[in-house]
């Protein structure tokens, strides 16, 4: 495909700001001239192909002797899908930019997990085609930094009910879509009949990111007025800071919270808009940011910025003047991108 020959260039070249390709490597001007357009960003979600669905030693269902991953621009999410069913490339939709990448679970669990980056370019169509997990361990291009455990990660959303966060457990349909522009890349994930306590709603989410900085921009539209909608950071009990402004606000951590070999440096951060927040509040898991009922679209932003990134935040110092500046840009602008 014209798609996957262009990011595989884009991917030689990867590391090619530190070692020389070889002749069988070089590809002319005039071969790709037409075709070229640098990618600033890029979403996909990848599913297995010509295997088929049996019982596994888990309790459910997995995909098994699947030959290949094909990447689609749709998916309905089997009836059959759940964690560690082998049957989409690194377990759900996969988004970044030249300096961080994201994932989520498209299951149960529904939390947001951070693949950090030592390279600047296109890497999401390698991830997990060399081994299914292979993204937890160190590569050239980075790996899975965070646990995100019985948390929402980062930018995850569920529902407290009870004082406990109800991730995706009961949903009627799933559909994921990818959109890949210029100017941003998103996942779009529509649930219907998404059951928590009493309720059951259907609930539109966008994740947005752009070619500059690290945020994505997050976009829940719930069909009913419900109580409880979240998001929240994961806590792996390092340092918390917290901010106010006039109209947004922040919530973030900074520490030694990484699954890199010996553990290094993170910040995670959620930008938030005050009149769309009940409370923001320590959890179970994750330091929770809890929204108002409404049907209109709520709309915040996270961030995770790791010191082994090229040319990243290095420091805690560093890292909360880059959030003030934001912080700054919403009160004014309401928009950091």
């Amino acid at each position: 495909m014209k798609k996957l020959a262009i990011l595989s260039i884009v991917f030689l070249s990867l590391i090619s700001c530190k070692e020389k390709k070889s002749d069988s490597e070089t590809v002319t001007t005039e071969e790709v001239s037409e075709e070229i357009v640098p990618q600033k960003t890029y979403a996909e979600i990848s599913i297995a192909q010509d295997g088929e669905w049996v019982d596994g030693s888990r309790g459910h269902k997995e995909y098994n002797a699947s030959t290949s991953f094909k990447n689609v621009d749709s998916l309905h999410v089997p009836k059959e899908h759940t964690d560690h069913s082998w049957f989409i490339r690194y377990e759900g939709p996969g988004w970044e930019n030249s300096q961080v990448g994201y994932r989520l679970y498209l299951d149960w669990r529904n939390a947001i997990d951070i693949f950090g980056k030592k390279a600047d370019s296109i890497v999401l169509p390698y991830v997990g085609q060399d081994g299914f997990d292979s993204y937890h361990e160190p590569s050239p291009w980075g790996q899975d930094i965070l646990k995100a455990g019985n948390s929402m990660g980062i930018g995850g959303y569920g529902r407290v009910v009870a004082d406990s966060v109800v991730h995706f457990q009961t949903v009627k349909n799933t559909l994921a879509t990818i959109e890949n522009s210029e100017g941003s890349s998103s996942v779009n994930i529509s649930y219907e009949g998404w059951k928590s306590g009493d309720d059951s709603i259907d609930l539109k989410a966008k994740l947005t990111i752009f070619p500059n900085d690290r945020f994505t921009k997050a976009e829940l539209s719930p069909s009913k007025e419900i109580t409880g909608i979240c998001t929240g950071i994961v806590d792996h009990g390092v340092t918390i800071h917290k901010k106010e402004g006039e109209k947004w606000a922040y919530v973030a951590t900074y520490g030694q919270q990484t699954l890199a070999s010996p553990p290094d440096n993170l910040g995670m951060a959620l930008f938030y808009k005050l009149d769309e927040v009940a409370e923001q509040k320590k959890g179970d898991y994750e330091h929770l940011v809890i929204f108002k009922p409404t049907t209109g679209t709520i709309t915040y932003y996270f961030l995770a910025a790791w010191e082994q990134e090229l040319n990243g935040i290095k420091t805690e110092d560093a890292f909360l003047t880059d959030l003030n500046l934001k912080l700054q840009s919403l009160n004014n602008t309401n928009s950091i991108n």
